[in-house]
């Protein structure tokens, strides 16, 4: 049978998620894209940045968010653990993420930006890096 006559139910595109798992995929994807929008939030409203310290408010605000955020992207990424029988280290380095934003805040509160801003490069490299694991053939697994 030529590829033109298969059914499109019988094309395999590489991708093995169905069901809830996709789902919960879906959801590792999007909370990690979030996630990354919230740290670009972060970076461009960052006090140093401006001559009179910056909107520190909104930057304030941008770390309760990074806290809830990177909350839902830990609980879906166990989620998906669990659901697909697959790695367990995005929802590790999910968590970290998680528990380090609070050690954040609490530097960036307390103005040791020694710790603060190489902290931002760790959350960094943790998000960006279970976001582009979300999207690569190896989650669809």
């Amino acid at each position: 049978m030529t590829r033109s006559t298969q059914s499109a139910s019988t094309i395999d595109h590489g991708s093995r998620t169905a069901g809830p798992s996709a789902a919960i995929l879906r959801a590792v994807q999007v909370l990690g894209v979030l996630s990354v929008l919230n740290l670009v939030c972060q970076y461009v409203t960052a006090g140093q940045l401006f001559p009179r310290g910056g909107p520190l408010p909104i930057h304030a605000s941008g770390a309760i968010v990074m806290h809830v955020v990177t909350a839902l992207l830990t609980v879906a990424a166990v989620l998906y653990a669990r659901a697909h029988r697959g790695p367990w280290w995005p929802a590790l380095v999910a968590a970290v993420v998680f528990v380090l934003s609070f050690v954040q805040a609490y530097y960036g509160e307390h103005t040791n930006l020694a710790i603060h801003v190489p902290g931002a490069l760790v959350l960094t490299v943790g998000i960006v890096w279970v976001t582009a694991w979300s999207f690569t053939r190896a989650a669809r697994r």
